[in-house]
Parts: structure tokens; sequence; C-alpha cells
């Protein structure tokens, strides 16, 4: 899998506005020495995590218990959660205080990570697993997507590895008589026809705001190539250009339709899986992370087998291939610099060996650690992304991939503006672009 990587990306050291005070407790940590302070040898093996995100603690709770019960015996793993939209906030204190955990969420966008590295609070990844003989556990295409994202540095541990598309439940589209869309005007298509027959098109979490801003970019790579928004990123072009305004057109259309359904601004990731997972809605943008939902019986009440995968369809006349899709590592994981010991080392050192094959045999989640005990896939719509993941050739980023961290939370907060109305298409892609520019 491949990614073009103009030089290296430009890093962008702007940081979410989430107050005075973290933000100067942030330039205070980042303006020392960069050794990240002294090392202090951890008693537990803490892990900051995600509310929202369960898959990851509830595989490391299990290896505590199984393959890495030694390691989890001399330092305890101890986890913590935020709710995402404050991770970023929590880790700007943490840093601050010279307190970050030894393993944490890295921040909702890539350049809060980099700051931290820059000041030496992040451990370096790459010369860790190496020094610990376990660098040749993560599969290369994880590798290749964290440092597209991270400036060319293994910044994040690749708990996730995902391909995004459009899941749909299958007897919904059998039962209505649909094929599975190849464009994007089928797609459209497709929904007009589910919500003259009562049944709400799409499910999307607008309190999140990037799996609508997903399908932005979405529309942009298939439209436009799958550059484009490197080319926003390197200056080339910009977001109020007209062949990407006509982009937010697009999903801002969608959501007048109301193919949404009602009060999707208000509506929680938790929520929008929900929705799709008991017939609620047709068809659900998200990333192959939720697969661990699709294969829970207990949360999935379509039944596996009523769930398909597809591409974000052609745009006709675009630049765009179908087989073209977005790849990420979800929410990375990273390890802070100080409390990187030798009992940290023997956790990490396990989590390599053994992460891959317990996410999928008791998940149903694929990884980038490599699968070394043979799993047998849950259900067919993995083996069918598994299969995909293999094949692809080609990948690209998200929308927000290469914003500053300001510019992901002045997008993602006002997605749900533009697909209510309350925001015009143009006035969304300049409130971004502006934020871009103030870097």
């Amino acid at each position: 899998m491949s990614f073009r990587m103009p030089g290296a990306r430009r890093a962008r050291p702007s940081l979410v506005a989430a107050g005075t005070a973290s933000l100067a407790l942030l330039a205070t940590a980042c303006g020392g020495s960069g050794t990240g302070g002294s090392s202090t040898a951890p008693e537990e093996f803490s892990y900051l995590s995600v509310t929202e995100n369960t898959t990851v603690r509830t595989a490391l709770t299990a290896l505590s218990e199984g393959a890495c019960k030694s390691a989890n015996d001399a330092l305890p793993l101890k986890v913590e959660t935020v709710p995402q939209a404050s991770l970023d906030q929590k880790l700007q204190l943490l840093a601050g205080q010279d307190a970050l955990p030894v393993q944490f969420a890295a921040g909702n966008a890539p350049a809060l990570t980099q700051q931290l590295a820059k000041s030496g609070k992040v451990a370096d990844l790459e010369k860790k697993l190496k020094d610990l003989g376990v660098y040749l556990q993560l599969e290369p295409a994880a590798v290749s997507t964290i440092k597209a994202l991270y400036g060319g540095k293994l910044a994040v541990l690749p708990y996730e590895y995902n391909i995004e598309g459009i899941f749909y439940n299958k007897k919904v589209f059998g039962d209505n008589g649909l094929k599975v869309p190849g464009t994007w005007d089928e797609l459209v298509s497709a929904a007009a026809k589910l919500e003259a027959k009562g049944v709400q098109p799409f499910s999307a979490s607008g309190q999140q705001g990037w799996p609508l801003t997903r399908l932005i970019s979405g529309y942009l790579y298939r439209s436009l190539g799958p550059y484009v928004l490197q080319d926003v990123a390197d200056g080339k072009a910009k977001l109020t250009d007209p062949d990407y305004v006509k982009a937010a057109e697009e999903i801002a259309e969608l959501g007048k339709k109301g193919y949404f359904g009602k009060g999707v601004g208000s509506i929680d990731y938790d929520t929008a899986m929900n929705q799709f997972l008991t017939g609620k809605a047709a068809m659900f943008y998200m990333g192959s992370w939720a697969l661990a939902n699709i294969s829970d019986t207990k949360q999935n009440k379509l039944g596996a087998e009523n769930v398909g995968f597809m591409p974000f369809p052609a745009v006709a006349g675009g630049k765009g291939s179908v087989d073209q899709y977005p790849s990420n590592v979800g929410l990375g994981v990273t390890l802070g610099a100080k409390s990187f010991d030798k009992k940290t080392g023997d956790w990490v050192s396990c989590i390599a060996k053994n992460y891959g094959s317990t996410a999928l045999k008791d998940h149903g989640s694929i990884s980038g650690f490599k699968v070394n005990t043979e799993v047998k896939d849950a259900n067919e719509v993995t083996t069918q992304v598994r299969d995909t993941i293999a094949a692809s050739q080609q990948n690209v980023l998200w929308f927000e991939a290469l914003f500053s961290t300001k510019a992901t939370t002045v997008s993602q907060q006002n997605a749900a503006s533009l697909v209510t109305g309350s925001m015009s298409p143009k006035q969304f892609m300049q409130t971004v672009q502006d934020a871009l520019a103030a870097r």
C-alpha cells in the first residue's frame, strides 16, 4: 500500500484552543530541554484511553490475564478513560504537569502528538521496538500509514488498522430491490428510494462530526483524485475552490433531504452505531473497526450475515478510483518517553507478539500487528474486509488527516451545521480554510 508524500508532510504546531491554562502548560512543557523530564520507574502500566473505544482496553485486559500475565504481574495494567472530545485538552494538561501515563491515546490530530514528540515527551517507538526485537511484528502497511500521518515517524502503535467504506444492510437492500451502488448518483438514488419507503438511508454521528466530514473527503478523493487534500496541505489549492466546495454541497444535500434522520447533530457515536445494527438505518459510513461491533451478537441485531461492505462510490468523470480506500490506524496509541523502562518494554514486546491474534479472535478487530496464531474470521464481512486490505495497492487519508489540531476541531464541530443547513457549504469550507491559514 502506498501514499504519496511530497517530502515530509509539513507538521503544523497549532494546538486546539482548549483553554488558556492548558495551552500555557503545554507551551511550558514543550519549551524545556527536550528530555521529557527525568526518568521515573512506573508502578503501573497506566493507559489513558477514550470512552468510545472499548476494543483496545478490553483486548489489553484479556492479555493481562493471559499471554501477558507475567508482564502484568510486574507492572499491573490500569485503564483510565476520557471522552474523545476531551482527549486533546487532557493530554495538554498532563504534558504540562509532566504527568503523561505510560501509554495513552494519541491526540485527535497528528499535530498534537508531533508536538509532544518534539518536546521529548513521546518514546521513539521505532528504536524501542527494534531494540526489543519486535519491530517486524508490525504489518508494513500499518507502518506506512503511520509514517504518512506523522511526518515519517513511527509515532503510535497500530492497535487498529482500518480501511473505511460504507457498511450496508443486505436484507433491507434486497427487500427494496436495490443493488450495491457503484456511483455517487446511484447511491443518492438508492437513498431516495429508501427514504420514500420510510427507511432512514444513513446513520451518522453529528456530535462527533468526523463521520460527516469523512463523506466530504470521500467525494473529494473520487472527484479530484488521491492527492486532493495533500494539495491543500501544500498550498496548491484551497478548500474554498469551487471543486472543493462542490463536495461539501453534495453532503449538505443529503442532510437537506433528511437522509441522516432527525437530530443528527445530537447523535453520538454509539447511538449512530446502534441505529445501524438494529436496522433503523440502511447504511453506515465507518471504518473497519466497526467489525468488532458487527461481530458482537449482543449489539448486532441484524445478524452479521446481513451486513455488507462497499467502497465509497465513484463520481462520474472523477479522477479517483473506488479501490483507493481511506486508511488509518484508528485513534493511535503511543507511549511516554520517561516511563519506558524494562517492565514497560516487556509489556510492549508481549503486545507486539500477541495483540493481533487476540483482537481478531475475541473482537473481530483488525490491527496492524501480525496475526501469529491462526484465527478463523468471525463472519463473511470480516473476511471481505481483510481480503480488501490485502488487495489494496493505494490508500488515501481522511478529511482532517493533514489539518492542524485547530482546523480539525473547527471542521468536526461545524460538520453537523453543514448537514442541518445552519451553515452553507461555502461557509463551512471557508471556516475550515481560515483555521488552516491561522495555523
